[in-house]
């Protein structure tokens, strides 16, 4: 059991460093600032996620207990880094980018980020 424990914990250990290298990597080298925000919020939060689990199962086979805190701080932050992402996202399209930019919504619909008819009004354009 403590073989198969560490193969896993192994594992996941990897995959977070792979996941941390590439969020970090496409942080520093792609173009702009949108898509720059997508791999932190994605990769780099996969791979945080795997180290934590990697603590999750380490703990327990070595005697040590459980202990919730990893899997809360997990959770936390699969629930919290693509609200985050989803925000920072809004703010640069109402900073940077005109209604007419965006590409059309489906038929019938609108974009609820530019959904306010007195969006312009506040901001002098």
């Amino acid at each position: 059991m403590e073989l198969l424990a560490e193969i896993l914990v192994s594992a996941l250990l990897v995959i977070g460093g792979f996941f941390g290298l590439v969020g970090s990597y496409g942080l520093v080298k792609l173009p702009d600032p949108m898509t720059r925000l997508h791999a932190p919020t994605k990769a780099a939060t996969l791979g945080v996620g795997a180290v934590l689990i990697a603590s999750l199962v380490w703990f327990p086979t070595q005697g040590q207990g459980v202990t919730w805190h990893e899997l809360l701080i997990t959770l936390f932050l699969f629930l919290t880094a693509p609200v985050t992402g989803n925000v920072i996202a809004k703010a640069n399209m109402h900073m940077n980018w005109r209604p007419d930019e965006i590409p059309e919504p489906s038929p019938g619909q609108t974009w609820s980020t530019f959904d306010d008819p007195d969006h312009d009004a506040g901001r002098g354009h």
